[in-house]
């Protein structure tokens, strides 16, 4: 869901960006939150829903993405976040560099 389009340039599937993001479980729970300055990172070495997800918006966009487990990380337990888990991540594209 894109809150704000964004006006500076649209990344690729392959892109590097810089992102400010919160992800959280449909509980609400936080499991992982950027500093607001963001992070940098290429988006072929993400999960998929950000793979496909972020080439939606515009550099200085805003929005949500929604992710089902099948693009996040599957039925498998990761690093604290359960198997099946649907994923939220209010996110902020500061910059495709």
């Amino acid at each position: 869901m894109i809150n704000t389009q964004g006006t500076g340039m649209q990344p690729t599937a392959a892109s590097n960006v810089t992102v400010a993001y919160k992800g959280y479980f449909t509980s609400g729970t936080v499991f992982d939150q950027s500093p607001s300055a963001g992070i940098s990172f290429g988006l072929n070495n993400v999960i998929k829903g950000w793979t496909e997800g972020i080439p939606y918006f515009k550099a200085g966009g805003s929005g949500i993405l929604l992710i089902p487990s099948s693009l996040g990380y599957g039925s498998s337990d990761y690093s604290g976040i359960p198997g099946g888990s649907v994923l939220i991540f209010d996110v902020n594209l500061i910059s495709v560099n």
